[in-house]
Order: C-alpha cells, then structure tokens, then sequence
C-alpha cells in the first residue's frame, strides 16, 4: 500500500458552519453524538443494538471492494491517519489501535481538516457526508481530489433515503440523500492539472448497496462508492458530458431512453432481440445451479432474471448506467428476484476489479461496443492460474491478446 491513507470514520463532521447559520445548529451536531458516546461502544458509533454481528458480515465485504488493500490496512499501509469528530471515539479507537506504530489519531472536525496536496493513496469515508451540508459536500470532495495522489482512490458509504441503526434518537441531524446525489457530485468536480487542457476528476469503479444489510436488515439503503482520481480533457467530452457514464444517463440511457427501449424489446430487455436472443446465448452456456455468473453490461436485468428463473444460478450484474440500474433493481421486486439471486452494481467493467475464481461465467451482450478502451478491458496482469490452464487445455482453446486477434491469428 502507499505512503498514507487517511480513514474518516463517522461523526468526522458538522451539519453547517458557524459563520452562516449559527452556533446553535454546531451545538445541535455535537450534543447529538455527546449523547450517542457515553461509552465510545460500537452500539453507539453505528446506532444499532445489533453492531457487533452486522460487523462480522460488513466489514470484509466492505474491504473486499477496496483496490489492492489487503483486510489489515495499517499493517500494509506506510502511515495511515485516523480522524474522527468525537474525543471519545477517537480516545477508543486509540486504545484498541495504539499498538500500530503507523496511525497518526486525530480528533478534528473534517470541514477545516488540511492535509498536503498528492499525500493519499486511499481516502476512506464511513457515514461522514450524511452529517454534512450539500456545500459542505461539495468543499470535501474538492479537497479530497487534491489529497489524493494521481490513480489513487476515494471510498465512501453513506446512509441514503432513510436511518438503517434502530437506536431511538431524540433528534436526528442526519441527511439521508438520494444516491444519484452523491454520484453528481463525486463526477462532476474538478481540479487543474499542471496542463492547461487537462484537469483532475473522480471516475466511478463501482457503486452498489451492501449486501450484509439486504441481507440481516433487508435494507439495500446502505450505499458504497469507489472511485479513481484520473485526468480528463478540459474541454467537454462524449457530446458535451464530462464523462462517459454522465453521458449515459443523460443522452444515450436516459430514463425514457430506457423505458422506450424496453418497450420495443420486451419487458426487461433493452438489447435486440430480448427474451429470444437471451434464450439462444444462454443456452450455450452450459449453466448448471449454484454457479456464480457475472454480467457485464446488464442493462435492466431481464438475461440475469432468466438465467436465475431457469437455471438457478446466481448473477452479479454490473452497468455503468445508474439509471439502468435503477430500473433493474425495480424490476427485480416486480419479478420477486431477491438480492441474494441477483446483485446489482453500478461499476465499470474496465477498472472493477474481483477475487480470482470467483465467477464460473462471465456473459456480455451488445457492451463491449460503448467501451472506448477495450484493452483495459481484457487486458490480464500475471499468470494464468494452473486450474485455468488446466481448462484451456481440456477444451483444446487457443487463447489470443486483442492485439493478435485483431490481426487475424
């Protein structure tokens, strides 16, 4: 891991500053987690009777979509910085943490934090912009562009539409957001590059809701973000959009764009063809119940729902449309597909990345075409594993790189 990650964990924050709105709303934020760390216990930072067991489940799940980093970050990590609003929070988190000589405890508020510029490798955010105002938001995510190193990373999970923890609240300052808010303004900031035409910009890698809360709560409120720092032309791109998924939901995928398409194909389908094209493609795929496939350019899930009706598989089905998402998520309810069979994720399939041997499929239909960087795409960084090699064997294939394909080898 790189040289430091800085870790903002809840309570890291303030609702609007003093000199706008007044001390008695800075006093509201701060009485409201005074009373909620008494005891500095995990009870108390996640609101929930129930923390110690969501725990055991969102922890590794929540590490397992963080980029190169391994469950023990500070062993791994050159220096990290922990930040938290609240004294006994931070005072607990030092007492269980101390023994690591590479984390720097900070008890600050995030709104005036000051780190140097090009210092992260990772900024970690866990229930943080939820206790801040929309322009407090904003003036975060500027910074953290400026924190963090070109090609690292910025995670952050957040509470949307409505409180998850079930610990009654004699006020509750939280602002619980639409999703799509938080993507606007991760995408649309940007800072100047040392070229003129050039500029700094968070890119999504994924974007879904936390399977261990669908799962014990049956709350798919819980929203996660990854997202890379990478430069971008100045100048508007993809036919005025600053990004390519921008340009998908507003142009090619909007909302009626969708609903146009589906009524055209099918309900659930947005590609040519639908049901009877998926029937003839699947069909060839051997599935068997129980397998695990991954689907990369799902649209609103109708090749996912199929493969799961009639083949009792489960699907991870991934689009860099959020609408598409949205609509497919609402599709799966209407269709009485649980989360379990079918999990949806906003991601780009060029900079996602999963664990080895995780997928017995991987399908994509009429995806591969909207993806500018194809090599990115199919591109394998190390060896094959001998199991894989095993297989290509059996099956007497002859594996080619983009480049060579394209020639005609």
């Amino acid at each position: 891991m790189g040289d430091i990650g800085a870790f903002m964990q809840g309570h890291s924050s303030r609702t609007q500053s003093e000199a706008d709105y007044g001390k008695g709303v800075r006093e509201v934020m701060t009485d409201f987690w005074r009373e909620h760390s008494q005891e500095a216990s995990l009870e108390e930072m996640m609101l929930d009777s129930n923390a110690q067991e969501l725990t055991k489940h969102e922890l590794p799940e929540i590490l397992s979509y963080l980029p190169r980093f391994t469950a023990k970050l500070a062993a791994t990590a050159k220096h990290v910085t922990a930040i938290d609003f609240m004294e006994k929070f931070i005072n607990k988190n030092q007492e269980t943490n101390g023994h690591i000589p590479n984390i720097d405890f900070r008890c600050e508020d995030v709104t005036k934090l000051r780190l140097e510029n090009n210092s992260c490798d990772l900024v970690f955010s866990n229930w943080l912009m939820m206790y801040l105002e929309d322009e407090e938001v904003h003036s975060l995510i500027n910074k953290e562009l400026s924190w963090i190193r070109e090609g690292g990373y910025l995670f952050a999970r957040e509470s949307c539409f409505g409180q998850s923890g079930n610990k009654k609240r004699s006020v509750n300052p939280t602002k619980y957001r639409d999703p799509s808010l938080y993507m606007a303004m991760f995408t649309m900031i940007t800072i100047p590059t040392e070229n003129e035409d050039e500029v700094f910009g968070f890119e999504l890698v994924l974007s879904r809701s936390l399977t261990s809360y669908i799962k014990m709560k049956h709350n798919p409120n819980q929203v996660v973000w990854l997202l890379q720092k990478l430069r971008r032309k100045a100048s508007t791109i993809n036919n005025g959009y600053k990004t390519f998924q921008e340009f998908l939901d507003n142009q090619q995928y909007s909302l009626n764009g969708i609903l146009r398409y589906e009524k055209i194909f099918g309900r659930t389908f947005v590609s040519t063809g639908g049901i009877d094209t998926t029937k003839d493609f699947v069909s060839r795929l051997d599935l068997q119940p129980g397998q695990v496939v991954l689907d990369i350019g799902c649209g609103i899930g109708g090749s996912a729902f199929y493969m799961v009706k009639e083949f009792g598989v489960k699907v991870v089905a991934i689009d860099l449309s959020a609408n598409m998402i949205n609509i497919g998520m609402d599709r799966a309810r209407e269709m009485d597909i649980n989360e379990d069979e079918v999990q949806f994720e906003i991601a780009d399939a060029t900079k996602r990345e999963y664990e080895p041997n995780t997928f017995d499929v991987i399908y994509s239909r009429d995806t591969i075409l909207h993806i500018p960087d194809k090599l990115a795409l199919f591109k394998h960084d190390g060896d094959h594993s001998d199991q894989f090699k095993d297989y290509v064997k059996q099956r007497g294939y002859n594996l080619l790189s983009p480049a060579r394909y394209g020639k005609g080898e």
